[in-house]
């Protein structure tokens, strides 16, 4: 029988920003007990994913192993860590494990999935311990953007893990667990820590990370200070922003006005798990209207520019009856993800073009990272002491900062991008074996895979246009009339000023005439020729290559 080993597989979020998703196993080589932590979104762009509503891990490697696989664990209720739990959790169908603020979320996916609630578990923090085959499993409390956000600690035979999940150092986070020294070094005292995987978000943030709650003041001169009605957005998870961002409204003498349905769910869920508690109070939409402007506050949902969430709809129009004016003001209490830069820019533009002032984090003036930046890493690697670290949720810029700052300090590292499977049984991680890793759409209802041609057929459509050419044979293997051409995406007009479609219908008429009854018998063979004359007018005409769909009817004699 193999020894024994302890493995660790990103199957998401090493290498990327986001789609969070990481397999921990401990038995045999190749029949290892298996554990799944977090499953996790990434968010589409017109450029690479036109169409898509959600970016999923493939989860192929884990569907193949059912039989070994334990359970799913869940750190926390940002997208990217819970946000493919109901798409794929049909094809896992295993317990999942969460605390209350967590598995409310969870729950509230479920319920709109059509998925059985009992198959999401509400686990206390450290000391409750969940066992699951070799694994014990506990939730160690960790400041975040988020409520109830925790990393985790994992016993397995061969050592401990310690999982930070998304964390930062916050003694006083507004909603939330604080940031406690204690708490770890409890868990390091107990039993020492074999292998850390680490946060790397901020690993170029060279200064010290700042509390949330050092934002009220500045935040409450701001809107005391502008003169009509103040919109502020951020993510719709950060319920301490939201208190805080209501909190200096109140101060400022401005009622409350909460837009967006991702937000109030949040506010409700926070609620419902007992983590938000006197909340300032807020009023609907329609009474919003009857404030004076210099007296409203909105807190609205879009802060990457989403365009169908209320920031994005504001700065087109009017949202549920509310429109923004010259003079109003308008802020982005938030940070930019890398790629939604050319959304937000949309929404600041269509505001600026209003007459509203918009202003940003201004340097963290507005804003403060929910990731550990640089120094407080290296005070956690301090802290945790690891025999080894592995960093994860990072591009692979992020990763190989991270392990080259960890070498340095003395501490094996290894980079594991998305598919690298790492053996953590020695005292160094080594390579086991690279799998194959990818990624899933969700396309409306459906997921699809990034190989099945879809999402590239809607790209090459999208750059090139589409021609539709139809054309009937009869059952003696005869055009019937000429064939007629449909496009769409391209000019109507090419050279001379000739119509396209015409164009293209006559010279496909006269290819038809010339072509014998055995290439009108065989569709393959006439397909071919008659997207052969489409592309070779269109290029002749307009210069574009376009995708050509035939569409071949043959009468049958009855």
């Amino acid at each position: 029988m193999s020894a024994n080993r302890l493995i660790y597989l990103p199957l998401g979020g090493a290498g990327e920003i986001g789609m969070n998703a990481y397999v921990y196993g401990y038995g045999p080589a190749g029949k290892e007990r298996l554990i799944l932590v977090d499953l996790g979104v990434a968010f589409p762009d017109m450029d690479t994913s036109p169409g898509v509503d959600l970016i999923l891990p493939d989860v192929s490697w884990l569907a193949d192993k059912l039989d070994r696989l334990e359970a799913i664990f869940i750190t926390h209720a940002h997208e990217d860590h819970i946000g493919a739990l109901a798409p794929l959790w049909p094809r896992l169908q295993k317990k999942v494990y969460a605390r209350r603020f967590t598995a409310t979320i969870g729950k509230l996916k479920f319920d709109e999935a059509g998925l059985p609630l009992d198959q999401i578990v509400t686990v206390g923090a450290r000391p409750d311990t969940v066992e699951v085959g070799p694994f014990k499993v506990q939730f160690v409390p960790v400041s975040h953007s988020i409520p109830e956000s925790s990393a985790l600690v994992i016993d397995t035979p061969a050592g401990r893990i310690f999982h930070s999940a998304d964390f930062k150092i916050d003694h006083d986070p507004v909603v939330g667990e604080a940031w406690d020294d204690a708490r770890f070094a409890e868990i390091v005292k107990e039993r020492p820590v074999k292998a850390m995987t680490c946060d790397s978000t901020n690993v170029f943030s060279t200064h010290e990370g700042r509390s949330e709650s050092t934002l009220g003041p500045a935040l409450t001169d701001l809107i005391r200070s502008c003169t009509g009605m103040v919109v502020a957005t951020t993510f719709g998870s950060n319920v301490a922003r939201l208190k805080t961002l209501a909190e200096a409204a109140r101060a400022a003498n401005r009622t409350v006005c909460v837009l967006g349905r991702s937000m109030k769910r949040m506010l409700s869920a926070s609620e419902e798990a007992a983590v938000l508690s006197a909340f300032p109070k807020t009023v609907s939409p329609e009474e919003a209207l009857e404030v004076p402007r210099r007296n409203l506050m909105l807190l609205a949902t879009g802060s990457q520019g989403e365009r169908r969430a209320a920031s994005a709809q504001l700065s087109r129009g009017k949202y549920l009856g509310i429109e923004m004016k010259e003079g109003d003001t308008f802020l982005f209490s938030s940070k930019t993800i890398p790629g939604n830069e050319r959304d937000v820019l949309r929404v600041w533009n269509a505001l600026s073009e209003k007459g509203v002032q918009v202003i940003d984090d201004q340097g963290g003036k507005y804003h403060v990272s929910g990731h550990a930046n640089r120094p407080d890493l290296e005070h956690v690697h301090r802290l945790i002491l690891p025999d080894m670290l592995i960093p994860m949720h990072g591009e692979h810029r992020h990763l190989a900062e991270h392990a080259r700052i960890a070498t340095e300090s003395g501490i094996a590292a290894a980079v594991a991008r998305n598919g690298t499977m790492l053996d953590l049984s020695g005292d160094v991680p080594e390579v086991a074996e690279y799998v194959e890793t990818g990624r899933l759409y969700l396309d409306g209802t459906a997921i699809i895979g990034a190989l099945d041609g879809v999402v590239r057929d809607r790209i090459r459509m999208a750059l090139n246009g589409l021609v539709t050419v139809t054309l009937i044979v009869d059952e003696t293997n005869s055009a019937m009339g000429e064939p007629w051409v449909e496009t769409m995406g391209l000019p109507t007009k090419g050279r001379g000023e000739r119509p396209l479609a015409e164009t293209m219908e006559a010279d496909l008429d006269e290819v038809v005439g010339r072509l014998g009854r055995k290439i009108l018998a065989d569709d393959a063979k006439l397909e071919e020729e008659l997207r052969k004359v489409v592309r070779q007018v269109a290029m002749e005409e307009i210069g574009k290559k376009p995708e050509v769909t035939v569409v071949i009817s043959r009468l049958v004699a009855e």
